[in-house]
């Protein structure tokens, strides 16, 4: 949703296919990018990630293989980077594709991208270049959010999952220096407890929320130790969102 008018909003279906919609006239403008002729056709996910730049509201991310970006809100989209998961596999669905999108609000084009191959990459300068910061995470993984800090700028989250290849085990990280060394958070998470969403508190640093398969979760203390949050029935929780005004949570 557009923080200046909230009648501009972001939405679509599988694979890319997102529009911009005008809740006041009903307009809709069609948004997904296509390929140049001779290259191969962009991948996209189930649920292909999309973001609006915090340090302007005209500026659109959107993922596929690669990292898309625009300049007047969606219409022209350019891709910004190379291909930055570890490439497709033949199949029904899509694979080798982008899931995750941060950027910076400390710093405009300072971003982050993660992958359903267990790929998190880091571009300092606006997609001009990029580099790989994963490789010292577990293999075989789907990133599932990528965080970049509103409290310290170096400071990342990442949490992946490994279900869809029957590892239920919670992975979620934390670095301090811009990808460049990680530590597992998981804390006494539970051995079960595959996490789709990580949130970091806007008001309290410390505060950190995790959305697993079966539960909700809070930290009070940076991830060393976790507890399960709310009366909230035994089902997966993939989306968190805070209302900074109301000081809410949505899950």
């Amino acid at each position: 949703i557009d923080s200046r008018n909230s009648n501009i909003v972001y939405t679509g279906s599988q694979y890319g296919f997102y529009f911009r919609v005008d809740l006041a006239t009903g307009k809709r403008v069609y948004l997904q990018p296509k390929h140049q002729l001779g290259e191969s056709p962009y991948r996209w996910n189930w649920m292909s990630p999309i973001l609006l730049s915090s340090h302007n509201q005209d500026i659109f991310y959107m993922g596929s293989n690669k990292l898309h970006r625009s300049f007047n809100r969606g219409e022209d989209l350019e891709p910004i980077s190379p291909d930055l998961t570890l490439g497709g596999k033949p199949g029904d669905v899509a694979f080798g594709t982008l899931t995750a999108l941060a950027e910076s609000p400390f710093e405009f084009g300072f971003l982050y991208t993660g992958s359903d191959d267990g790929l998190v990459h880091r571009s300092l300068d606006g997609g001009v270049s990029w580099t790989r910061i994963s490789d010292a995470f577990p293999k075989d993984l789907w990133v599932t959010r990528v965080v970049a800090s509103e409290h310290e700028k170096s400071r990342v989250y990442v949490s992946l999952t490994g279900y869809r290849n029957d590892d239920f085990k919670p992975y979620v990280f934390v670095s301090e220096d811009r990808g460049e060394t990680w530590s597992s958070i998981q804390g006494d998470l539970p051995e079960i407890a595959a996490v789709n969403v990580i949130k970091e508190d806007p008001k309290n640093e410390n505060i950190l929320y995790l959305g697993t398969d079966n539960a909700l979760y809070v930290s009070l203390d940076k991830g060393t130790s976790w507890q399960k949050f709310g009366n909230l029935p035994p089902v997966a929780m993939y989306d968190l969102v805070i209302q900074d005004r109301e000081n809410e949570l949505l899950v």
